[in-house]
């Protein structure tokens, strides 16, 4: 397989009726690692906009559970972009995913944001910053900007920007506006750093620590109250993802795909899992009939128990009858 056969195979196809292929292909064979590490730099940011960082503290999943959280939200997107948003799966995960969101009061401002840094935060990693073997193109981008546009309205957002670009001045405005320090907000910071520290050896943690939080902008760091990172620890970062991206692009294509659940960072679900069964069930949120789960006491939201995360082979049906509605969104039910 050449080099850039994936290249190809993306631009015969077309960046808005085929976004969601096209997406596949970026994140399990092109850029794997890259966007996994953008999408998480994309998440970590909404802690610091006080009404989703404080949420995020409250519902305690980040401060006792941050490995879960870590889990459950890689591996729900995973399978909505790995099986797409119709029947199966990928409906599945997107249910699972707005159930959880539809048990809070979160803004249609706040969703649009969140939902900005998806769109944002992977060509700012690979193009504005450079750490991608190879520039995301102005198709890949209309693409990608698609599919998250297709994921947002079944998540019933409102509003919901129609280009890049507007997409990428509705992030940077909202950052201007609203990021500041909470204790929340570093509370969930301090956790998402600790669980992104132990996945690398003992050894090499006193370094992961500072290297990571010198990928972190000035605006970021004021928001968390975090020292500033020294300029040493700037340009090693930097020059090592550089370095990183230069190595990539001399090795063959992935001609398999890699996806999040593959990953030995998803430490929650060994046997497997059914995205209708992991993740938090507030007070009110369907739960899969037969499903074992425990309470989190500061919460009253209810948690998979050990070993629940697949449904039991006599279980036809993990998800309630009554929850049938594709997005399981108020908003969404609007469109």
């Amino acid at each position: 397989m050449k080099r850039f056969e994936w290249y190809d195979r993306i631009h015969a196809l077309d960046a808005e009726a085929d976004c969601e292929q096209i997406v596949r292909i970026l994140g399990s064979h092109e850029f794997p690692w890259d966007i996994e590490q953008a999408l998480g730099l994309a998440l970590y940011r909404t802690y610091a906009v006080p009404s989703v960082g404080e949420l995020l503290a409250r519902t305690r999943e980040f401060t006792e559970r941050a490995q879960h959280r870590y889990d459950d939200t890689a591996l729900i997107l995973n399978d909505i972009m790995e099986h797409g948003f119709g029947p199966g799966r990928g409906r599945d995960a997107l249910r699972r995913m707005n159930q959880m969101h539809r048990s809070y009061d979160i803004s249609n401002d706040d969703y649009r944001y969140v939902l900005s840094t998806f769109v944002v935060m992977p060509v700012r990693w690979l193009n504005d910053y450079g750490y991608g073997w190879r520039r995301l193109t102005d198709h890949e981008v209309d693409a990608s900007t698609n599919y998250y546009r297709k994921l947002g309205r079944h998540m019933g957002i409102k509003d919901i920007p129609e280009t890049y670009e507007r997409f990428r001045d509705l992030m940077d405005s909202y950052e201007h506006e609203h990021f500041a320090y909470t204790e929340g907000g570093r509370a969930v910071s301090d956790s998402t750093l600790k669980v992104m520290v132990d996945f690398y050896p003992a050894w090499q943690r006193p370094l992961v620590r500072p290297f990571t939080k010198a990928l972190l902008d000035d605006r970021l760091i004021r928001a968390f109250d975090y020292p500033e990172p020294s300029a040493a620890w700037r340009r090693l970062s930097d020059a090592a993802l550089k370095l990183r991206a230069g190595v990539v692009r001399r090795m063959r294509p992935r001609e398999e795909p890699r996806w999040a659940r593959q990953s030995p960072n998803i430490r929650s679900y060994p046997d497997g899992y059914d995205p209708s069964r992991i993740g938090t069930f507030p007070q009110g949120c369907p739960i899969p009939h037969g499903m074992a789960t425990r309470e989190v006491a500061a919460t009253g939201a209810r948690v998979p128990a050990p070993d629940q995360a697949v449904a039991p082979a006599s279980s036809p049906d993990p998800v309630p009858s009554g929850d049938t509605d594709t997005a399981a969104s108020p908003r969404a039910a609007e469109e």
